[in-house]
């Protein structure tokens, strides 16, 4: 049940790491946002001093995985000479910046490696992968990165660690329930009633419990899944006819009226604004 509760989003919204260190880390280093990336750092030796804006310092004395799902600025204060032993990695979620996943999950996430027992034979691997010269070495390492992300937003989903947003209504038994099934196709006419049944509970209890949990109302998360599908399905170069039906919409006039009241600009548009913001000389 665990992992069809994630499917269903990895295979709409896969996950993607790019390793872009390995090895001693030594003195400050400062990691500015970058627009839709995330980060996760596998610290395999301390210590290792972390500062967030605002926030108190955090200490590192043991190997720790540190995980930043969406850009946010942090700071790592090592040993001037010895420095800590690190393998880190740029983690992105899709290819849009309103990935319902990423901004379900926390800012910060830290747990001690040696807590993450069914990751050390993974978490072995890397290490000796990023300390090694082997052909394919980073697209391993890569893999492997990808692996640890899918396994922590599992370990957080069944802990009940995040308490509201799509993180936590895929940790709850009915809730999740309606939510694979809106997720797997989001073309159907969903109403409340229809996720009620599904969830296994009355439409009253069902409305309250979605908005208590995912902290929204069924149909305006059915309204924010349909546009970040459209989004992702613009950027692979699908026409809007084609889009509007596997997404939900009765026309190309019905979506392109719900994507302009939530993002100001048309799909063509949108679009057009991402192909210049990636050739900005074209």
């Amino acid at each position: 049940m665990s992992v069809d509760r994630l499917a269903t989003l990895l295979q709409h919204f896969s996950i993607s790491a790019r390793t872009f260190h390995t090895g001693p880390m030594c003195g400050i280093n400062d990691f500015a946002p970058q627009q839709g990336l995330g980060q996760l750092h596998l610290v395999q030796r301390g210590p290792l001093r972390i500062e967030h804006p605002k926030q108190d310092p955090i200490d590192i004395a043991r190997p720790t995985l540190l995980f930043y799902p969406r850009p946010m600025h942090h700071r790592f204060i090592a040993d001037v000479r010895e420095g800590a032993s690190m393998a880190c990695a740029h983690v992105q979620f899709g290819d849009g910046s309103e990935n319902p996943l990423a901004q379900s999950l926390p800012a910060f996430v830290a747990m001690p490696l040696d807590e993450l027992e069914d990751l050390q034979p993974v978490l072995e691997l890397m290490f000796r992968e990023a300390l090694g010269e082997h052909c394919g070495r980073q697209v391993i390492i890569d893999r492997l990165f990808e692996v640890v992300l899918i396994h922590i937003i599992r370990r957080l989903m069944e802990a009940g660690t995040v308490q509201e947003g799509l993180l936590a209504g895929m940790a709850h038994p009915q809730l999740a329930r309606s939510l694979v099934a809106l997720h797997a196709d989001p073309s159907l006419p969903w109403s409340v009633e229809t996720l009620a049944r599904e969830a296994g509970m009355s439409r009253s209890v069902y409305a309250a419990s979605f908005r208590r949990v995912i902290g929204t109302t069924p149909a305006e998360y059915l309204a924010a899944w349909r546009l970040s599908l459209t989004q992702q399905q613009l950027r692979q170069g699908k026409p809007l006819k084609q889009i509007s039906d596997t997404v939900g919409y009765g026309s190309v006039a019905a979506l392109s009226r719900a994507f302009k009241a939530r993002w100001g600009m048309s799909p063509r548009e949108w679009k057009q604004a991402g192909e210049n913001d990636a050739n900005p000389n074209g």
